[in-house]
C-alpha cells in the first residue's frame, strides 16, 4: 500500500525533512520526502501500523522550531510504485498553495559551539544551521531554497556543499549556509572612525570587531547591520553616550531597549519570573518588558512612592545611562543576544549592557540598506558597521510582556513573522489593509491570515511606502491575488484612503468595519471563539458609528455583528488631535463636563489663561469633538494629578500614570456601575479629596485602575446575566497597561466567566488587521 502523507505548518527551513529522513532509516521505512508549495509531502510503502508509529514520532519528536498544523494521510491503492530506500526529493511547485514561511531564529548553542571548533567557521559571525539563522528577512519566493534568497549572490564553497549534500549533516539543506571562505562578509562605512580604520588596513572581522568594541568603551555610537535592519548601538552605562543617541534618534522620552550579556548579568537591573526567562531565552529572542529592580541607582522617578518588591537576593547594579535610558519608567525593556558578533561584542566590551534600538531616525522605518544608513547615519554615529547580505524584508525587534501567566505581544516582528493564524473558515482572497498607527496588514488563503510584520504610523511619508511595498512583497511571496478589500470605516486614515484607492483601480469589492469591532474580532479569532461574547473594547479612538470618537466600549458582538451595551459619557475633546499631544485639556475637560472645580495646583501649573481659552473652546463647540474614549480618561486624569500635562510619544501620559501605581494596593474609588452611560464623576471628586489630602500619586494612581478594573467585571457580570453569555474578550490598546489586565484576570478568575485577553494578536491597533479580515470573510 502506497502512503501519501502531507504536513502542513512550519516545517519548512527549520530541518523538517532531514528529521523525516532520520526517522525513517531509523525506522526502516522507504520512500521519500519532499518540499512542496503548503508543506511537506511524503511518500512511503510503510505498513498501515508502521505509518501510524511514523507519524505518532514526527508529532513528538519534530526538530524544537518546527510546528506542525495539520497531517493528513491518503492511501493510494492502485500504485504499483515500490520504494528501496529513503530519499530526499527536489522541492515541488505545481500549485497557488502556500507553505508556513519560518521567522528569523537566533543562533543555537551547536552553532555558537562550532564557531570555536570547526577550523573554517572560526570566529564566523554569520554561521547558521537548519535550527537557525536568517529566514523572513531574506526569502523572496517559495519554495524556501536558496536561490529564492538573498543568499543567492554567494556560491558555496566546496565544504559548505558538502555539508548541504549530506543528510547527516546538521546543516543539510541549510539555504543560508555559509563559513570563512564563502559567505557575507562585515565591512566598515565612511564615517570618520570608519575612514581612518580603512585606510589603516583593518578590514578583518577582528579588526572590525576591535574597532567597534573601542568605540563603544570609548563612549560612542555606533550603528551595525542586523538580521532585519540597523541598529543604533552604545554603551549604557555611559550617561553622555545614552544622552547623545536620543539627539540622534530625535528622541526626546521614548525608553530605549537594552541588550544584556546573558540573564545573570540582567538579574542586578531587573526582576523576573520563570515565565519571562523562557520567552527572553527562546529561539525568537524577543524584547521583554520587566520590572526595575529598586537597588538599581539612577532610577528616574516622578513622584510618589515607589511600589515594594522582594530584593532579598539582589544587589545594586551600576547605573544605567544616569536615567536617560528609560526617564520616568519603572520597567526596562531588555533582550539577549540573538547574532553571533552580539556574543562577540560582549566578550571584549568592559559593559555587560547595551542600549540596542532600531537604526532610524524621527520615527521611520528601521533602515535595511548600506545606502540608506550612510545617508542617515553617517554624518551623526562613530561608526558604521555594514554586511554583504541583503535584506530583503526589514523586520525590527518584537516587544512582548508577560500578563500574569501570558505572554501578551505588544508589537509583533522579527521571530514572530510571519507565523499564520489558522482559522475555521475560508479567507482566500481577503486583503485588510489595518488602521492607521502601530500599522500591520494582513492577507487571506485559504485557511489561514498572514499578518504583515509591524509597519508603524503611516502618516509618515517613508513608513507609508514601507507599507505598500510590503504589502505587495506579501502578496507575490504567498502567491495572493486579492479578491475583496476589507479597511477601517474611518474615512481620513491613509490605510483607509490606500484600500479605496486600490478599490477604484482593480474594481474589487470594499467592506469598511468598525475599529472597535474589528479589535474584538481579532481576540475571538486567536481564541477561536464564534458564538456571541460580551467584548470591553478600550483604547484612544475610533470613529463610531455616530461620528463620535469611540474608544470605551462595552459591546454584544459575534464575528458579523455588534451591539454597543454600554459607553462612557461624551465628553469634549478641545483641539481634536491635539487633546492626545497635551493631555491638560483633558483634565480641563473632564473637570468641565462634571462642573468640578479647578484645583489651585492645576491652575498654577497651566496658567488660567491657557485652561480659560480651552473652557470657551468647550462651551462654543469650536473644534471640540466628543469622545468616549478611555484613552482620553488616562491622559485626563495623568494630568490632574500631575504626572504628565504634555506627551512626545504615544500613550506617553497613559503609560506614566500605570508606572507610578503601588501594584500592592487593593484601594478603589465609588463608582455607579449601574448608570448608564458610563459617569466618571465621584472618580474624579475623589480623587480629588486625596490629591488634595497629600494622598501619595502611587495611591492615587492605584486606585483609579483598580476602579477601572472593578467597573469592568461589575458591567460584564451585568451584561452576562442579561444575555446569558460567560465569555467575555477584552481588546484596545489600553489593556497593554499590565496593571489593569492583571487586575481583570485576577479578578474574572473569581468569577464563572471566562475572560480572554490577547496574546499572539497585539491587543492594540496593529491586530485591527486580523479582525478586519475576518469580519470580511463572514460576508463570503
Amino acid at each position: 500500500m502506497l502512503y501519501k502523507i502531507t504536513i502542513q505548518g512550519l516545517v519548512q527551513g527549520v530541518g523538517f525533512r532531514p528529521f523525516i529522513y532520520l526517522l525513517a532509516d531509523e525506522m526502516g521505512i522507504k520512500g521519500t520526502v519532499a518540499n512542496q508549495n503548503n508543506g511537506v509531502i511524503i511518500f512511503t510503502n510503510a505498513s498501515k501500523k508502521e505509518c501510524e508509529i511514523f507519524i505518532r514520532r514526527i508529532k513528538s519528536e519534530h526538530p524544537p522550531v518546527a510546528s506542525i498544523h495539520s497531517i493528513d494521510v491518503e492511501k493510494i491503492p492502485d500504485s504499483h510504485e515500490v520504494f528501496t530506500n529513503f530519499s530526499i526529493s527536489s522541492s515541488i511547485s505545481e500549485s497557488e498553495e502556500i507553505t508556513q514561511v519560518a521567522p528569523d531564529i537566533a543562533v543555537c548553542d551547536d552553532c555558537t559551539s562550532d564557531r570555536q571548533t570547526q577550523l573554517h567557521r572560526l570566529q564566523y559571525p554569520f554561521i547558521n544551521c537548519t535550527h537557525c539563522g536568517p529566514r523572513f528577512s531574506i526569502i523572496r519566493d517559495l519554495p524556501y531554497d536558496r536561490n529564492q534568497t538573498t543568499m543567492s549572490d554567494f556560491e558555496m564553497c566546496p565544504g559548505c556543499r558538502k555539508e548541504y549534500q549530506d543528510i547527516a549533516d546538521r546543516r543539510f539543506h541549510a539555504q543560508p549556509i555559509a563559513c570563512n571562505h564563502c559567505g557575507p562578509e562585515y565591512y566598515l562605512g565612511c564615517t570618520v572612525w570608519g575612514a581612518r580604520y580603512m585606510k589603516e588596513g583593518y578590514n578583518s572581522y577582528e579588526e572590525i570587531l576591535e574597532v567597534s568594541c573601542r568605540a563603544i568603551d570609548e563612549g560612542g555610537v555606533i550603528a551595525v547591520k542586523g538580521i532585519g535592519g540597523y541598529h543604533l548601538v552604545c554603551d549604557a552605562s555611559n550617561e553622555q553616550a545614552v544622552k547623545r543617541l536620543r539627539e540622534i534618534k530625535i528622541r526626546d522620552t521614548k525608553p530605549f531597549a537594552v541588550m544584556f550579556k546573558d540573564i545573570s548579568s540582567m538579574r542586578p537591573y531587573v526582576i523576573m519570573n520563570e515565565k519571562e526567562k523562557a520567552c527572553l531565552t527562546s529561539w525568537r529572542r524577543p524584547i521583554m518588558l520587566l520590572p526595575l529592580n529598586w537597588l538599581t541607582p539612577n532610577v528616574v522617578s516622578l513622584k510618589g512612592t515607589l511600589p515594594q518588591h522582594d530584593c532579598k537576593n539582589s544587589r545594586p547594579a551600576p547605573p544605567l545611562g544616569g536615567g536617560w535610558i528609560n526617564p520616568g519608567m519603572k520597567t526596562l525593556g531588555c533582550l539577549i543576544p540573538y547574532m553571533p558578533i552580539h556574543y562577540d561584542w560582549f566578550e571584549k566590551l568592559k559593559t555587560p549592557v547595551l542600549v540596542m534600538t532600531s537604526g532610524n531616525l524621527n520615527d521611520r522605518p528601521i533602515i535595511i540598506t548600506p545606502e540608506e544608513a550612510e545617508s542617515e547615519l553617517g554624518g551623526k554615529v562613530d561608526l558604521i558597521v555594514h554586511h554583504n547580505r541583503p535584506i530583503h524584508n526589514r523586520v525590527d525587534d518584537s516587544v512582548v510582556q508577560v500578563c500574569g501567566e501570558q505572554v501578551c505581544l505588544i508589537r509583533r516582528s522579527r521571530g514572530y513573522v510571519p507565523e499564520p493564524f489558522f482559522t475555521d473558515i475560508s479567507t482566500e482572497g481577503i486583503l485588510a489593509f489595518g488602521a492607521e498607527k502601530v500599522n500591520t496588514f494582513a492577507l487571506g488563503k485559504g485557511n489561514v491570515i498572514i499578518q504583515s510584520q509591524y509597519i508603524g504610523d503611516l502618516k509618515n511619508e517613508e513608513t507609508f511606502g514601507f507599507y505598500t511595498e510590503s504589502m505587495q512583497r506579501f502578496q507575490h511571496l504567498f502567491r495572493f491575488t486579492p479578491k475583496r478589500l476589507v479597511c477601517d470605516k474611518h474615512p481620513d486614515y491613509f490605510s483607509s484612503l490606500h484600500a479605496e484607492k486600490t478599490a477604484m483601480e482593480t474594481g474589487l469589492p470594499l467592506l469598511k468595519v468598525q475599529h472597535h469591532h474589528a479589535h474584538a474580532v481579532a481576540c475571538m479569532l486567536e481564541y477561536g471563539l464564534r458564538e456571541p461574547v460580551i467584548a470591553v473594547v478600550w483604547d484612544g479612538t475610533g470613529l463610531g458609528d455616530d461620528g463620535a470618537a469611540w474608544g470605551g466600549e462595552f459591546f454584544l458582538c459575534d464575528r458579523k455583528q455588534y451591539k454597543r451595551l454600554s459607553h462612557p459619557e461624551y465628553v469634549s475633546m478641545p483641539g481634536g488631535d491635539k487633546a492626545a499631544l497635551e493631555p491638560w485639556r483633558m483634565a480641563v475637560a473632564y473637570l468641565h463636563h462634571y462642573q468640578i472645580p479647578v484645583p489651585d495646583s492645576f491652575i498654577k501649573r497651566i496658567g488660567r489663561k491657557k485652561m480659560e481659552q480651552i473652557q470657551t473652546m468647550i462651551e462654543k463647540k469650536i473644534n471640540s469633538p466628543l469622545t468616549s474614549s478611555i484613552g482620553r480618561l488616562f491622559d485626563g486624569f495623568a494630568s490632574l494629578i500631575g504626572i504628565c500635562d504634555k506627551t512626545s510619544r504615544q500613550a506617553e501620559a497613559a503609560v506614566l500614570l500605570e508606572q507610578q501605581a503601588d501594584k500592592t494596593c487593593r484601594l478603589f474609588y465609588p463608582m455607579d456601575t449601574a448608570k448608564n452611560p458610563i459617569s466618571f464623576e465621584l472618580l474624579f471628586k475623589n480623587a480629588l479629596e486625596d490629591l488634595h489630602k497629600n494622598t501619595p500619586i502611587a495611591i492615587i494612581s492605584a486606585k483609579f485602575h483598580n476602579t477601572l478594573a472593578s467597573l469592568i467585571v461589575s458591567k460584564v457580570k451585568q451584561f452576562s446575566d442579561e444575555n446569558g453569555i460567560n465569555q467575555v474578550v477584552v481588546s484596545g490598546g489600553c489593556f497593554q497597561n499590565k496593571f489593569l489586565a492583571e487586575e481583570i484576570q485576577r479578578l474574572f478568575s473569581e468569577t464563572d466567566i471566562s475572560l480572554y485577553l490577547p496574546a499572539r494578536i497585539p491587543c492594540n491597533d496593529s491586530g485591527i488587521a486580523v479582525g478586519q479580515l475576518v469580519i470580511a470573510s463572514e460576508y463570503a
